[in-house]
């Protein structure tokens, strides 16, 4: 077997759903399980797991054991000579398996990433990453590398040597889209069990290259990262991430006073960051809604459930194509018919509008869409 595609769920029974889907089409030809792990969710998640992907391995964890705890177990179930770590808050590019496979097989890669929008279409920087060193996390916690972006000095926490558009080497991957050997990540132990998340993906790519390997990232296939689905930034959040990095720089570093003090400033403070963005604000509404789809009608359905008159837009040789008209609507909301219109085309479609247009996927048989409109967005499910 080639691969084995490995979801850790904690209570996103919508969002893995969409995943898997992405998933299956992805994996259309190639060799290749799908193992979904669930680490105690309460919303129903393994029950939709049950009735709508029978035949996909389901592992119900007990409690929730975390993020490397629960991935590991999973790990020793999986058969492929490749592993996928996946964010449950994902969707995957139709093309996304197979460029990475051959892109590792040429390369003999250790971990490989790819370019990871949020659900608007924007460029996540943590898609490459360099080892947050002390220099390295201080530029960070403070912002030095976007005041100073030509300076190497300054860009190295977001391997700002290379463009989003280019790919190449970094040292850091993150832990929502992972792809590597699977006797690469026996060989190191797989995810330290002793960080219960937040760094663990930092940590992994750290020994890959501690093993002489190196790790890349490619920026030719795309992966959609709701972000704000899996992870809620409360106190147990500040706590945990600083937590997380203290241990990770106690493993890797040699500690002193002024690196233990920094540190935990500034652990504090980029917590503090992370937990204010993701504060609630007042969702946007949309006043034009454009449906990329041949099916009339669901847009009639979506008519009734949103009360807005929604245009529907074909595909034209695979592609979206806007009229003028169409290209011109204000605060107009995209919605893709998974059905109907491929993955790879939706996202390369998002990152190309993602400053006109706000977006949603709609899952036909399930009867919902869902998107979001930020990284710091827990994102909507609107029921039609």
């Amino acid at each position: 077997m080639q691969l084995s595609v490995i979801i850790l769920n904690y209570n996103v029974r919508y969002f893995l759903e969409l995943c898997v889907l992405s998933v299956q089409k992805a994996i259309q030809d190639i060799d290749a399980e799908i193992i979904v792990i669930d680490n105690n969710s309460f919303d129903e998640s393994c029950a939709m797991m049950k009735a709508k992907f029978p035949n996909i391995k389901l592992i119900e964890n007990k409690e929730n054991s975390g993020f490397p705890r629960g991935n590991n177990i999973a790990v020793k179930e999986a058969k492929g000579d490749y592993l996928c770590i996946l964010n449950p808050d994902t969707i995957v590019s139709e093309d996304t398996f197979i460029k990475l496979l051959a892109n590792s097989l040429r390369l003999s890669a250790g971990i490989m990433g790819c370019k990871l929008i949020d659900g608007s279409g924007q460029f996540l920087p943590e898609s490459k990453r360099g080892v947050p060193t002390p220099w390295v996390a201080f530029t960070k916690v403070f912002n030095l590398y976007k005041w100073f972006p030509n300076t190497s000095l300054f860009t190295k926490y977001y391997a700002q040597h290379l463009d989003k558009n280019q790919s190449g080497r970094i040292d850091i991957l993150v832990g929502a889209f992972m792809m590597m050997k699977r006797n690469l990540y026996i060989e190191i132990g797989g995810f330290d069990e002793n960080c219960f998340m937040y760094s663990d993906d930092i940590d992994l790519s750290y020994m890959v290259l501690q093993k002489g390997k190196s790790n890349y990232y490619f920026h030719d296939t795309t992966v959609v990262h709701f972000k704000g689905e899996s992870t809620i930034r409360d106190e147990k959040y500040m706590k945990r991430f600083q937590e997380a990095m203290n241990y990770f720089y106690g493993k890797h570093f040699k500690k002193s006073f002024f690196f233990s003090a920094f540190m935990k400033m500034g652990s504090v403070i980029f917590s503090f960051i992370k937990k204010n963005q993701a504060k609630d604000t007042a969702k946007s509404v949309s006043e034009n809604y454009i449906f990329v789809s041949d099916n009339n009608n669901l847009r009639e359905q979506l008519s009734l459930k949103l009360q807005k008159n929604i245009q529907i837009v074909p595909l034209e040789n695979g592609k979206v194509v806007f009229s003028q008209s169409i290209s011109r609507l204000e605060k107009a909301e995209v919605i893709f018919d998974v059905d109907y219109c491929s993955y790879t085309e939706s996202l390369l479609f998002m990152e190309q509008y993602a400053k006109m247009f706000t977006f949603k996927f709609l899952v036909p048989e399930s009867g919902y869409l869902l998107g979001s409109n930020s990284s710091n967005d827990r994102g909507e499910i609107i029921f039609i």
